[in-house]
């Protein structure tokens, strides 16, 4: 027998060619102490045929280190391994398992008073610098590699309504306003907008293409221009970065959404909101889910045929949708300022 027990920590040693090898399992649970023996055997016996500089010992903090200086990593993976560091920057990698992210779970949650859904991003970045480690011989295996996710219960996104877009407008920075505008009349992420360049802009044709998306299924989509935007990139860059702050390249807009919202007196959103808004204004206004799903660079969950490399073919679908978005704002504007001179003449009265 390979395991023994000391003060509470089961122990493996194991022989190979003569030499004893003894590691601590650190766990006390029996089950769980084969399982991390049977990685023990299986490092031991790469080790003897010198396949891999396996260390599964490392410490999560060097782990990171390595994986943030692969060139694999993206803004929002920097952002979650802050979090991730302070808990488990210190612990060896062999010491991860699923109840130990279930512990960090509930320490998340406890602590900083957050959601599932943010906890399940914490998690889903530790399993991809996992992953890393298996890819790059520092693992044998993912421990999280099947780790479940919990559940998430959709919410009710919160929609700006056309009435309260005014006052957001009026309220907005010189910088933030013209990104709220695009934002609602084009659906584009608050990444892609940040990454926009005025030569993927072909004014002439009317047409925005995004070249920098957040998924595969969205990259290189066209969107029509409203006349609204058509007239607000007419004063911008005609080169280079669309949307800057002070000419310089944008990577948050945190405080100064948060600002506008606030002096604007309207119910409390966030900038991503904007994008639901487009997508629900565009519903609202007749146009059908697949042609939504195109201008908001959603994957169609089909495979590509030769018809969707050409995406000339679709653009007068896309137009017409986009007119129909614009047709739907003049009425909704309509109906509110007659609303508004009938309240107003109730009033006098």
């Amino acid at each position: 027998m390979s395991l023994y027990k000391r003060g509470g920590v089961y122990w493996s040693y194991i022989w190979i060619n003569n030499v004893r090898h003894g590691r601590s399992l650190s766990t006390g649970n029996k089950q769980e102490a084969i399982r991390r023996e049977i990685d023990f055997r299986g490092e031991l016996d790469i080790r003897r045929h010198k396949k891999s500089n396996i260390n599964p010992e490392m410490r999560f903090a060097d782990l990171a280190t390595r994986f943030l200086g692969s060139g694999l990593v993206k803004p929002y993976h920097i952002d979650r391994i802050e979090q991730l560091l302070p808990y488990f920057g210190d612990m060896p990698l062999n010491e991860i398992t699923k109840s130990i992210a279930e512990e960090y779970r509930r320490h998340r949650i406890r602590t900083a008073g957050i959601t599932d859904s943010t906890v399940n991003h914490d998690i889903g970045v530790l399993r991809r610098v996992l992953f890393y480690a298996q890819d790059n011989g520092i693992l044998l295996t993912n421990p999280l590699s099947r780790v479940r996710m919990a559940g998430i219960r959709r919410v009710r996104q919160p929609v700006l309504s056309i009435e309260e877009e005014q006052p957001l407008l009026a309220a907005a920075a010189p910088h933030l306003k013209p990104l709220i505008l695009a934002a609602l009349d084009t659906g584009i992420r608050r990444g892609e907008l940040f990454t926009q360049r005025a030569e993927d802009i072909d004014m002439p044709r009317k047409v925005l293409s995004v070249t920098h998306s957040k998924t595969i299924g969205g990259e290189q989509r066209e969107i029509p221009l409203t006349a609204r935007m058509v007239s607000l990139l007419e004063d911008m860059p005609k080169s280079g970065l669309v949307f800057t702050y002070r000419g310089g390249e944008l990577n948050k807009l945190r405080w100064s959404w948060m600002t506008a919202v606030k002096n604007a007196g309207i119910r409390p959103l966030l900038f991503r909101h904007l994008r639901h808004t487009f997508n629900t204004r565009l519903m609202e206004a007749g146009v059908i889910q697949d042609v939504r799903m195109s201008l908001m660079g959603h994957s169609q969950g089909r495979p590509r045929t030769t018809n969707d490399i050409y995406t000339h073919i679709e653009l007068p679908m896309l137009r017409h949708a986009i007119q129909k978005l614009e047709a739907w704002t003049v009425e909704q504007q309509q109906e509110i300022a007659e609303r508004k001179e009938r309240e107003q003449q109730h009033e006098e009265q």
